[in-house]
């Protein structure tokens, strides 16, 4: 399993919302993440700073990479954009961390 962090933003007058669109998450998004080698995933807001902080296991990087090309990614995409600093492509703006401990 690979371990992967990374850091997001989330826009400051739009963290419940944030929130609630990822309560309401699709069934067809998370069979997607399913299908795409993703076993464990979470993220945690820092109201003060509205950072995001990621975790996920995935099975293989270029499965996981592939996610990315997903219809039903795009359309996620497309449908956070208005909450969360995102890039031209829509994708959100995010910076990998480096996993610098571990302990099972």
């Amino acid at each position: 399993m690979i371990r992967k962090a990374f850091i997001m933003h989330v826009y400051p007058d739009q963290h419940q919302e944030y929130e609630k669109r990822h309560n309401e998450i699709w069934p067809e998004m998370v069979e997607e993440l399913k299908r795409h080698g993703v076993h464990n995933y979470s993220i945690f807001l820092d109201k003060e700073t509205s950072q995001l902080f990621s975790f996920i296991e995935i099975e293989d990087e270029e499965k996981w990479n592939q996610m990315a090309t997903t219809k039903i990614n795009q359309k996620w995409w497309a449908f956070m954009e208005p909450v969360m600093e995102t890039n031209p492509d829509k994708s959100p703006v995010s910076k990998d961390l480096r996993e610098v401990f571990h302990l099972d």
